[in-house]
């Protein structure tokens, strides 16, 4: 499975990796999709970064190209993560999935219901 690149900030990098890092989360096996994301991406001084990016708080647009639905959420961090609301946490797989895309990419990854998810990026909308 191809991944597309992806552009973070440096301040997201710099608050994700004390995240993940502390001892809470450092043996967190489920992390390391996360920090591999991490370590494969574009950083960027927040001043650098597309406008069409997302990033920890953005609001974004997604179709789901196998159920032909579209989505929308905010990509927070655990703790303002709300179960089924449209709050997603960056620990969670999707969550992790979808950071630093950009509008018009597409990202698959194997999904809970052992499919493969493939969403579009169709919008990102940046916090006031």
């Amino acid at each position: 499975m191809n991944k597309p690149d992806i552009i973070i900030s440096s301040d997201d990098l710099e608050r994700l990796e004390g995240l993940l890092y502390a001892p809470a989360a450092r043996t967190r096996r489920e992390l390391d999709g996360l920090r591999d994301e991490l370590e494969r991406a574009d950083v960027r001084e927040p001043a650098d970064m597309p406008p069409d990016v997302i990033r920890m708080e953005s609001r974004a647009r997604f179709h789901d190209l196998q159920a032909d639905r579209v989505y929308e959420f905010t990509l927070v961090y655990p703790g303002n993560a709300v179960p089924d609301s449209d709050r997603v946490s960056i620990f969670s797989p999707a969550g992790s999935a979808l950071l630093g895309l950009s509008k018009g990419q597409i990202i698959e990854w194997p999904t809970a219901e052992a499919r493969t998810a493939r969403l579009e990026v169709l919008e990102v909308l940046q916090p006031a």
